[in-house]
């Protein structure tokens, strides 16, 4: 199992890209959660087995088509809240 924390940058707030991230998510058994950060970027938490979250990531990089990925960092980190589903953060 990974844990990923992904900071995605670019045109990512305002065009969809968290109910894409979470519609996703769910096509590809991840748990976790995605929200908007302050600074215009997209937070998200992420855990599955390594094959789905490779799948999942290459669908971010990707986004609705009103988006536009320019960055994104991933990072391994240890999970302090064990999420039974994925869901959008406000």
């Amino acid at each position: 199992m990974e844990n990923l924390e992904i900071i995605v940058s670019g045109r990512v707030q305002g065009v969809g890209y968290r109910f894409f991230v979470s519609r996703i998510a769910n096509v590809h058994k991840i748990t976790g959660c995605v929200k908007n950060l302050d600074n215009g970027k997209v937070k998200i938490t992420a855990t599955a087995d390594n094959e789905n979250m490779a799948s999942f990531i290459a669908e971010l990089r990707k986004g609705p088509s009103f988006a536009k990925v320019t960055n994104m960092k991933i990072s391994e980190i240890t999970v302090t809240k064990n999420y039974k589903t994925f869901t959008i953060e406000y």
